[in-house]
């Protein structure tokens, strides 16, 4: 289990935006090429700049940062490295990512409070390509920005579950995704809608957690899983039978979201073939 920096920190989700129809055209043996150079350059630029891979499903990530500076410099650099690739095909790989900065509690099984949440929310709004941050994390970097990077306020956005928040894209080298409007009004009509895929990966995520803690404190476990559903809206399965939205208490403490990297299991080696990793969920 690898050390959490606590106090401030600064949280980052990633995501690759179209990955089913990458892998529709590429198919099954050049889009597991595309997902592991993808695994690669992410790993690889967040690493080098501090940061600690919290969990990774398909191909989204979710990594944390003790400075804001490092987060921005890593998100940068992982953008430039997958603009740079030479991919299959001739393809694009687009990779949308979200940070935000927070003061969560750091408890024995990671991360507690909401800010996870609004890091994956703000993720969620944005496009391939862009970098999108919350006003916390633009506060912090002031006017040191990595270089080639730029700050274009794109105003407050009105985020699922977390009512308001102003959000600024961090640009690369002058690329700017700013003129399409954020997926935040109407992202449950989306076909391929990425806030609910996140919302169920914490949920699962969180989930699992509670489930190995199951034998020690069930009245315990049965109560966070009930301040989950409070806190998250009703199950995407609920909404998938046409149950009502009921409303959300985002005061209530978020269990925690973090789940180690899963180890590698013998079905790994069929999954390879399909071009996900042994833990991903199904491709969007």
């Amino acid at each position: 289990m690898p050390q959490l920096p606590g106090g401030t920190v600064t949280f980052a989700f990633t995501d690759v935006e179209g990955s089913t129809r990458l892998l529709q055209e590429l198919g099954d043996q050049a889009y597991a090429t595309v997902a592991a150079d993808h695994r690669q350059i992410v790993r690889s630029a967040f690493t080098d700049h501090g940061g600690t891979e919290i969990d990774t499903q398909g191909d989204a990530f979710f990594f944390s940062f003790p400075r804001a500076r490092d987060a921005a410099a890593a998100a940068v650099d992982a953008q430039r490295a997958l603009r740079r690739h030479e991919w299959p095909n001739g393809k694009e790989v687009r990779v949308r990512m979200g940070l935000h900065t927070g003061e969560p509690h750091l408890g024995d099984e990671g991360y507690l409070g909401i800010d996870v949440v609004r890091a994956a929310r703000i993720a969620a709004a944005g496009h391939g390509g862009q970098i999108l941050v919350s006003e916390t994390t633009r506060a912090l970097l002031g006017n040191q920005l990595p270089e080639g990077a730029a700050v274009h306020d794109l105003g407050e956005q009105n985020l699922k579950d977390i009512q308001h928040e102003h959000i600024f894209e961090l640009t690369v080298d002058g690329h700017s995704s700013a003129y399409k409007p954020l997926n935040v009004a109407k992202a449950e009509n989306r076909s391929e809608d990425f806030a609910m895929r996140f919302e169920q990966r914490i949920q699962n995520m969180v989930e699992r957690h509670l489930d190995r803690g199951a034998g020690a404190d069930e009245d315990g476990v049965q109560r966070a899983r009930h301040r989950l559903r409070r806190a998250g809206g009703p199950h995407p399965a609920d909404r998938a039978r046409g149950r009502p939205r009921q409303a959300r208490s985002l005061s209530l403490r978020m269990p925690s979201t973090r789940m180690p990297t899963p180890k590698a299991t013998p079905s790994a080696t069929s999954s390879a073939s399909s071009g996900r990793s042994s833990n991903a969920l199904p491709p969007k």
